[in-house]
């Protein structure tokens, strides 16, 4: 009898239910900002879908480094200075998966993760070539992630749907790497749509008023909004000048920003809580299928969100067209 009890418990213990293995995640985010707590969020739902659950078998520790945009030469030491202790203490901690939020955090951090063997997951990054990735979809030795990328050709081609005599758009813009970048990419780009592209760049401390006049005086036909720290400084208001002044001169606005800014005719950007779920997926297949960062393709929202202001439009005399009312969402 006793013998037949111990073959039992035997083969309980070799094919009955296991526990399930737990895993602890650190996010080092630099930047406190409204978006990329709307990535947290998703990036915990999402693990949900994965079996990994928080507070079960799956831990989640978030640490967040408050950067001023606008700081001095030394403030802006001091940011590098906690990003690198920062990055110290979550090494010690010995984690399974590093998760940077933001280009700033990747691109200052990440050495210390690879040095240290700790897998590394980005997300929020505009520009993958700036974190020491290939391309946009090639991941770097020890990391990949989630880019917020968005083709120029495929946002020029949908605000042309909602303003087909569109030819000459302007971007105000400032010294913010992915901001520079991406819009020598439209500028080099947009000719292929018959479009043509006047920039400007402003520093961090300058009024947004001076560069607008000068883009009307140059008679464009639409501003664009590039995704660009400059936008979210000072509660704003370079992005609410900047829809004031887009209506009184009945040239509309099409942004690259979601959420925190309003006077825009159309907005066409990632939804940062679809990118917070796409980390979790990438996270996962390093937890629960073993595969190396490397292994793992960079990937980035497929469908971008778009969004119409149909107050905007009024105020603009804008009719918009069936073709865009189709696709976009309204607010």
């Amino acid at each position: 009898m006793k013998s037949a009890l111990f073959c039992v418990f035997s083969l309980f213990i070799m094919f009955g239910p296991c526990r399930a293995e737990a895993y602890t995640v650190e996010v080092l985010q630099v930047g406190n900002l409204l978006a990329f707590d709307h990535l947290y969020q998703g990036t915990v739902k999402g693990f949900e879908k994965h079996g990994l659950v928080e507070g079960k078998n799956l831990t989640v520790r978030r640490t967040v480094i408050d950067a001023d945009a606008e700081a001095g030469l030394w403030e802006k030491v001091k940011i590098l200075i906690k990003i690198k202790g920062a990055a110290g203490d979550i090494v010690s901690r010995k984690p399974d998966v590093v998760i940077t939020v933001g280009t700033p955090a990747t691109k200052y951090a990440k050495d210390r993760f690879l040095k240290a063997g700790i897998p590394l997951v980005f997300t929020g990054v505009a520009i993958p070539e700036l974190v020491g990735c290939p391309s946009k979809t090639k991941p770097g030795k020890g990391l990949t992630g989630v880019t917020i990328y968005m083709d120029p050709l495929d946002v020029i081609r949908i605000s042309q749907l909602a303003l087909p005599s569109m030819k000459k758009i302007g971007i105000i813009h400032s010294d913010d790497e992915n901001a520079v970048a991406y819009t020598e990419e439209t500028a080099a780009k947009a000719p292929q749509l018959g479009v043509q592209v006047i920039s400007k760049q402003v520093g961090m401390g300058d009024s947004i008023v001076p560069a607008i006049e000068e883009m009307i005086a140059q008679k464009i036909d639409a501003f664009f909004i590039p995704i660009d720290k400059y936008y979210g400084l000072r509660n704003f208001r370079e992005a609410i000048d900047l829809g004031k002044m887009s209506h009184e001169s009945k040239i509309p606005c099409v942004s690259s920003i979601t959420g925190e800014i309003k006077g825009s005719l159309l907005y066409i950007a990632p939804e940062f809580r679809v990118i917070g779920d796409l980390t979790s997926d990438q996270a996962a297949r390093i937890l629960n299928d073993k595969l190396k960062p490397e292994d793992i393709p960079i990937i980035r929202q497929e469908n971008l969100t778009i969004i119409v202001d149909l107050d905007a439009a009024k105020k603009l005399g804008i009719d918009l067209p069936l073709q865009i009312l189709q696709i976009a969402k309204a607010i």
